[in-house]
């Protein structure tokens, strides 16, 4: 994993578009300031782990990898603007309308989410992985970070501000905000490697369920965890008068349903030939987690 992040760090950059015009170069900066700030890159990950595990390359699954990154990124440069969370600080840096300014940031977010499906059908993914392949991905991400998806449930999350939702709602809410480019990712993977619809069944899964305890997680740090340690400000749920699974189930509860969709998501891992150890280590890293 530690080589595949050092990896994933340059090729994200090489991916990034080129231009003469200093101003459009102005707009690259932008994009490349909040793309490569750092961060867990756990969606390239969990591509290339399941692009392993069914026999795939790592060479090919590269490109899906880093197009799911641009993704997650533009939606975080844009959750942070004034007009949604409002957020001055992440990943321990200004957020990108701090240093940009607020259009620049939107522009940056828009040139991410429209690069990243240029990075699904280069020359390179094409080369590596065939028009076929290339294709599926295109609808597989577009289906997961569209109105039924990602931005779906970002939607929700901004519909449900200010109002007492339950469990059962926010579980809606965040297999759609946070799982849906998990999902999304791990779907990458098998895409790449060519396998079957059984495994691809099981890749959602796992996706799913670390997905939806990943938030759960997310919601108890925002209550225990410090701005320093998680690089993003805490509190700012509460703040912004959101309902949350902590505030509705308690803590206890919270780690009790954590462990137990991170135990479903190890146990989808069966229907794989390959070796899972990274995967099930991986969410179990993402279950006790500290930032």
């Amino acid at each position: 994993m530690s080589d595949f992040s050092e990896r994933i760090e340059k090729e994200l950059v090489s991916f990034l578009p080129e231009s003469e015009n200093e101003n459009v170069k102005t707009l690259i900066s932008s994009m490349s300031y909040s793309l490569t700030a750092g961060g867990k890159r756990v969606r390239p990950m969990l591509a290339a782990e399941f692009a392993k595990i069914c026999g795939g390359s790592e060479d090919a699954v590269i490109p899906f990898a880093c197009a799911i990154e641009m993704i997650h990124t533009y939606s975080l440069i844009h959750d942070d603007l004034p007009c949604m969370d409002n957020d001055d600080l992440r990943r321990g840096k200004p957020t990108n309308h701090k240093v940009y300014g607020e259009a620049t940031a939107l522009l940056a977010g828009n040139g991410l989410l429209t690069h990243a499906f240029g990075t699904l059908v280069s020359d390179r993914a094409l080369a590596l992985n065939g028009a076929e392949k290339c294709a599926k991905a295109v609808r597989v991400l577009a289906e997961y970070s569209g109105a039924d998806g990602m931005l779906g449930g970002q939607m929700i999350d901004l519909e449900n501000e200010g109002k007492s939702v339950g469990a059962d709602s926010l579980k809606i809410m965040d297999i759609k905000k946070t799982g849906a480019l998990m999902v999304a990712a791990c779907q990458l993977g098998c895409i790449s490697a060519g396998a079957d619809e059984t495994k691809i069944e099981a890749a959602t899964e796992y996706a799913e369920n670390i997905g939806l305890a990943f938030q759960i997680i997310d919601d108890i740090l925002d209550v225990t965890s410090s701005t320093e340690l998680l690089g993003k400000p805490v509190g700012s749920d509460n703040e912004n008068d959101k309902s949350t699974y902590v505030a509705l189930l308690g803590i206890d509860e919270c780690r009790r349903i954590s462990k137990e969709l991170t135990e479903k998501a190890v146990n989808s891992l069966s229907a794989f030939d390959g070796d899972t150890k990274v995967l099930e280590d991986f969410a179990y890293y993402l279950l006790n987690r500290d930032k």
